[in-house]
């Protein structure tokens, strides 16, 4: 089995432009694998701290002062560069030596170690004799933390193709639907800038209602069946807007307050209305109850918990403990170390909740989660559509459908 023989860090820049760590590990003397840590707009609260200090030089310096540690282990074995990470940092929340150092060692390892043993990432993380392409789920139109002002509270309106037969349809359909949404936008708005949030949704200048109602229409002009040929999903991202010492939902942009009865109905309307496929942190991160009846009322959903879970075994059972959440939001960088995604995928298996592997808002060109995506079962890869940092991803999935194991795309439903 290859072992490590060096390893090398450096802060450089992710899609937004904000400094982040890249490392590159290499086994065997000639075998290099290498990952850049991606950052959050929309950040849960026990997410792990992607910097000590909040500086990515802080993060640096302590990866270099214990990088000898890592030097002999072997590549693919997540558990035991796991265990010399906790013996560096014992924190909850990676804040000593940083998120970003054990998102970006551990995902270098193993593509080290998958490119001395020649087999793609996803078999050496799961090996099995079958794999399923997840759906892309890509950002049509958007606001919240991901745009300015003047565009919808509501984060994400995404597009999931869910009567694609194959990676390349889906694909294709997700950037015609795209294409469509920019022309509904302009037929309503002729000084429409083609402004875009950080993931490549468009970010007109309207509300939530008229948002929903655009990503529609777009659907319909492509000549889809909505909730057959192509289905909508929603991340409300509703702890950006959760007032805490008030208790409202306070959409701020389109002046309006909901307490929390009638956010869950705002959100059981739009499940309904819209057919949705997915419905992404439609209640606050701290609210299980909440987010337990709008599971229970809406089976055919993934209701979705992002900021709620934060790719945190310990959440997961938790959620489950309430009847809450059918789907699980994956992002490596919030749990820290690949090794704990992993153990977070395991959870979400074994209590039946579905995962979606997804990216951040602040990218880099990195496609190792279309990878973790297949490895892990996810129904989903939330990835974007347009963009460079994102069709990385996506690309890497059309370069997968070359391997005979993948055959297919994921069976859908919740239950």
């Amino acid at each position: 089995m290859p072992s490590i023989t060096s390893v090398r860090g450096r802060i450089v820049f992710n899609s937004r432009g904000s400094k982040t760590i890249e490392i590159d590990v290499t086994s065997d003397n000639k075998f290099m694998g290498r990952a850049c840590a991606p950052s959050g707009a929309s950040v849960g609260k026990l997410e792990a701290q992607s910097f000590p200090e909040n500086k990515a030089e802080k993060a640096l310096a302590a990866f270099n002062a214990n990088s000898k540690k890592f030097v002999g282990l072997k590549a693919e074995d997540m558990k035991t560069l796991y265990d010399v990470l906790r013996s560096i940092d014992n924190t909850d929340n990676y804040s000593k030596i940083g998120g970003s150092v054990a998102y970006a060692l551990s995902i270098a390892a193993v593509d080290s170690a998958a490119k001395a043993l020649n087999v793609p990432l996803f078999k050496l993380l799961k090996p099995d004799k079958l794999y399923k392409f997840p759906f892309p789920l890509g950002n049509i139109l958007g606001g919240g933390a991901h745009a300015g002002p003047g565009t919808p509270d509501i984060q994400e309106i995404l597009a999931c193709p869910v009567g694609a037969k194959s990676i390349m349809e889906a694909l294709e359909m997700n950037f015609k639907l795209h294409s469509e949404t920019r022309k509904v936008i302009e037929s309503i708005d002729k000084r429409f800038t083609y402004g875009r949030g950080d993931e490549g949704a468009w970010a007109p200048n309207v509300n939530n209602d008229q948002a929903l109602e655009i990503v529609e229409e777009a659907v319909k002009n492509c000549g889809y069946v909505l909730g057959k040929d192509m289905a909508i999903g929603i991340d409300f991202a509703s702890s950006s807007f959760w007032n805490e010492k008030k208790q409202v939902y306070d959409y701020a942009r389109q002046g309006l307050k909901r307490d929390t009865g009638e956010q869950i109905e705002f959100a059981n309307k739009l499940m309904r209305d819209y057919k949705l496929v997915y419905a992404e942190d439609a209640v606050h991160e701290g609210d299980f109850e909440s987010m337990a009846v709008l599971t229970k009322k809406n089976p055919k959903t993934l209701v979705t918990g992002d900021d709620m879970l934060v790719t945190n075994a310990g959440k997961v059972r938790e959620a489950v403990s309430y009847g809450a959440c059918s789907g699980a939001i994956l992002k490596v960088n919030q749990a820290g170390s690949l090794y704990d995604a992993m153990m977070f995928a395991q959870e979400c298996r074994k209590n039946n909740i579905k995962i979606i592997t997804s990216h951040r808002s602040g990218e880099s060109v990195d496609s190792h989660i279309s990878h973790i995506a297949i490895a892990t079962g996810s129904k989903m890869l939330k990835s974007g559509v347009l963009g460079g940092e994102r069709v990385a991803k996506l690309n890497e999935l059309v370069r997968m459908s070359e391997y005979d194991l993948i055959e297919g795309m994921a069976e859908l439903s919740p239950a």
